[in-house]
């Protein structure tokens, strides 16, 4: 094969290689993603057994109640600990149950966990599993998270003091026990 032909046959591969690789393909939609029927979510709330969210203040944040599915309005008034958390993070999955162990203790502040960039039944789920039956709530929305100017990061914590201060607590990053917990609400 000489020279001339070797060219031709690069040239007509590379031109078929092109065409191929430029040619309209349908797109497929995406497959739709899985949602519970609100049966399954009514029996992971059951499962749950979480303790029953605080009745909603006027001036308060619009938030689900993960106990019972109801809308609350979600006061900053304190003293109270609001906790951000999500189903993938792993911090989030444990300090959870340091801050249900805190919430035990006799005079502790009361903890609101409020889950975020995770589904209602996914969380409930990791609730039950991990035995945490803090009155919890869902921010779908992500007006509590904006109220506070909480950052995307997770976990994310937040005291809220008598006089409705909001500070966030930083040190440690994520609560490994309950008397680091104490410790950043006194």
């Amino acid at each position: 094969m000489n020279n001339r032909t070797r060219w031709l046959v690069l040239v007509l591969v590379l031109g078929v290689a092109g065409v191929v690789a430029l040619w309209p393909r349908d797109k497929s939609p995406e497959p739709p993603t899985p949602t519970r029927p609100a049966q399954d979510v009514a029996a992971l709330r059951a499962q749950a057994q979480l303790r029953p969210c605080v009745p909603g203040a006027p001036g308060g944040v619009d938030v689900t109640c993960l106990g019972d599915g109801t809308r609350t309005a979600l006061a900053l008034k304190g003293p109270m600990l609001i906790n951000f958390w999500a189903t993938w993070c792993q911090p989030c999955q444990q300090e959870l149950p340091v801050l249900e162990t805190y919430a035990k203790q006799p005079g502790a502040v009361p903890v609101v966990p409020v889950l975020v960039d995770s589904r209602e039944a996914d969380g409930l789920e990791l609730l039950a599993k991990l035995g945490v039956r803090l009155p919890s709530v869902f921010d779908g929305a992500d007006e509590l998270r904006k109220r506070v100017k909480a950052p995307k990061p997770l976990p994310a914590t937040y005291y809220v003091s008598a006089d409705g201060l909001v500070r966030q607590i930083t040190d440690p990053p994520y609560f490994q026990t309950p008397e680091q917990v104490e410790k950043a609400v006194r």
